[in-house]
This record gives C-alpha cells, structure tokens and sequence, in this order.
C-alpha cells in the first residue's frame, strides 16, 4: 500500500471566461420547480388522499396477511404498499446499477467536464468508456478533500493517477480564507451575492464551486505560462482533477516542509523557487497563502499547488500585502536550513517581485 503524503493543503487568468464565473448561470434553471408534484396536476390531491386511505386500510389487515417486510429496504417500517416516491427512487437506483461500470467505481466524467489548456499532454485519458477507480484520501482539510484517483481505458489499457481535489459545500458552514482574497472577484448576480454572504446552504454551494472555478483557472494559466504547477485536468461541479506529482505507484511527493536538504540543493531550491514568483508576479500576481507546506519536491523539482486563492496584486487592495507575506514565509524557512541572508532577504525579493508585477 504506497505511503501517501499529506502534501494538498485544506485548505485564471486563463483564457476562458471564468472571469465572471457564468458557469454559475445555470442555478436559474432551479428557479420553477416549486410547482412540481408527484402526482402530476391532481386537483386537491384527491387521488393522493386515495392513496392514504388504501394505506390505513391496508395496515388494518390482519398480521397473516400481511406480507414480510424486507429489512432491506430504504423505509422497513412502513406498511402497505410503496408510495409512488419511493417506487421511483429505487427505479433509479436500479437503472444506476445497470448502468454501473463493468470495473472501478464510477464512469470517467470527461465527456462533461470542462477541460485542461491545449495542448493536452500525453498522458491524459479522454475515452468516454474510462474508468475511475477511488485508491483513498490524500488529505483532509476545512474546505476540501484530496483524493487519490486512478482512471483507466478498458479498451486501451492505458491508466493514469490523479489528485481529485473536491470543495466541501454546506457540510462546513465557514470557509476560513474568504474574506480577503475575494477582493475584486464578485459574482456578478446580486441575489447570489447575498446568498454567499449570508452562508446558506445555497451560497455554501456557490461558494464551493467558485473556488474550484478559481484553483482551475488559476492552474490553467500559470501552466500555459510555464510556472510549475500540477497540469488541471479537468472541473466537473466542485471536483477539480489534476496532475498526480509523485510516483506511479501512488507514493505522492514530499512537501518542502519534510526535507532536510543540504546546501547545494537548498540554494537550487530556491532559485527555482524565485523563477516561479517572478513568473507570478510577471502576470500581476502571487500565490496568497505561500510557504513550505504548499510547495512539493518531485526529483529535485519544486512545483507550487493549493492556489485556488491566487491574488492578483494590482487589483487586489492589499496585494503588496498579500505578495510581502508569500515571501516571507519562504524565505524565514529557507534562511531557516542554512541558506545565506543575502540571497533569502525577503525585503529586496518583495521589492524586486512589486517591480516586476508594476506595483511600485
């Protein structure tokens, strides 16, 4: 059983238009459902008091002619006859076990996902009779869990591991880094606004989806731009898949934070570390919530993850603030291990990275 590491914290500029987050348009849809009912257009559900009156008849039987209940079923303790609402929802499930995979736990879901920038790398599967097999949980935190997930073509043979990375909604009532790093990211309907203010179950909902929204688009950007960041996948709801960085065998990469490296490589790591803040900062932007819990080593390469709070530093008010804090963090630990001050001073990295983002 490979050893995961715990490496995703809890925690686009791409060229879609994710912006104005219109992937949230479709809640509209919902707006007319309140006249449904289950028993079509009864007129005062006479038919529906039909219905009752059979079941209290029923339950009225003597016990010898009543038949077994199946401690199986969803409602054992019901008597009489199945309500028409149940009969549907086990209609369902048996449509869903026949529609089940012939192996892993789930279809792949690629054919209606939103997909990963071009071009797509090789290793990426796109048959719609894919797979997906859960191998268990990298990590769980306050607003997402992490998963390992492997999806495989039947037809091919091909397979290939993912982190399946899926945003919590109303399970947790708070998400701890909202407040700041939404600054300039508003959604655009105003009846959606107050629900994400107000934290209801509905707003919990949008508020997952946006961030998953924002990690994709943030990914996708920052890989066309060559910044090492795990390739996204794919979005589908609040599950975003992306690049597994570890081994084939499931074994993740460390996270800076567990590495002892010795001077040579310490100084190599940070290096690559400030090619990829100044590739940030090229683009107007920085990580957000930086330090060595979020950055992984693969074979000598450091690659940044967690970055669903991305801050744009020109847009964002205190993103002078937000970009003197990433370095910071980074360069205390680096300075930490051994690496000399003049290389890790964070106050001339913070003002070499404002120059270079064009905020003075």
């Amino acid at each position: 059983m490979p050893q995961h590491s715990q490496y995703l914290n809890d925690d686009f500029n791409a060229s879609s238009d994710v912006d104005g987050f219109d992937e949230l348009d479709r809640f509209d849809d919902f707006d007319d459902l309140s006249g449904f009912s289950l028993f079509g257009d009864l007129d005062d559900a006479d038919d529906a008091d039909g219905i009752d009156e059979f079941d209290d008849a029923a339950s009225a039987r003597p016990e010898r002619m009543r038949r077994r209940q199946n401690p199986h079923l969803a409602n054992p303790t019901r008597k009489g006859r199945l309500t028409l609402e149940e009969k549907a929802r086990l209609a369902i499930e048996r449509e869903n076990q026949e529609l089940a995979p012939p192996e892993g736990d789930r279809w792949s879901n690629w054919p209606d996902a939103s997909h990963g920038p071009d071009p797509l790398p090789e290793w990426v599967i796109t048959e719609q009779g894919a797979c997906d097999h859960e191998l268990g949980v990298l990590k769980t935190g306050k607003e997402a869990d992490v998963f390992l997930l492997r999806r495989v073509s039947p037809e091919t043979g091909q397979e290939v591991t993912m982190a399946a990375k899926r945003y919590r909604s109303d399970e947790h009532r708070t998400f701890h880094r909202d407040s700041g790093y939404l600054e300039g990211r508003r959604v655009r309907r105003t009846r959606d606004m107050r629900a994400i203010e107000s934290r209801s179950s509905f707003g919990m909902n949008l508020i997952a989806q946006q961030w998953a929204i924002a990690e994709f688009a943030a990914l996708s950007g920052l890989w066309q731009a060559g910044v090492p960041v795990p390739y996204p996948v794919q979005i589908y709801g609040s599950e975003l898949l992306m690049e597994f960085i570890g081994d084939p065998d499931g074994t993740a990469a460390p996270r800076l934070a567990q590495l002892k490296p010795g001077p040579e490589e310490l100084e190599d790591l940070w290096e690559q570390l400030v090619g990829a803040l100044l590739a940030l900062a090229e683009r107007g932007q920085t990580h957000g919530d930086l330090s060595p819990y979020n950055l992984l080593v693969h074979r000598g390469r450091l690659v940044l993850i967690d970055l669903p709070q991305v801050v744009d530093v020109v847009v964002n008010p205190n993103g002078r603030d937000f970009l003197a804090r990433d370095v910071r963090n980074v360069a205390q630990w680096f300075r930490a291990r051994g690496l000399p001050e003049h290389l890790a001073d964070p106050e001339a990295l913070t003002a070499m990275l404002a120059a270079e983002a064009r905020i003075g």
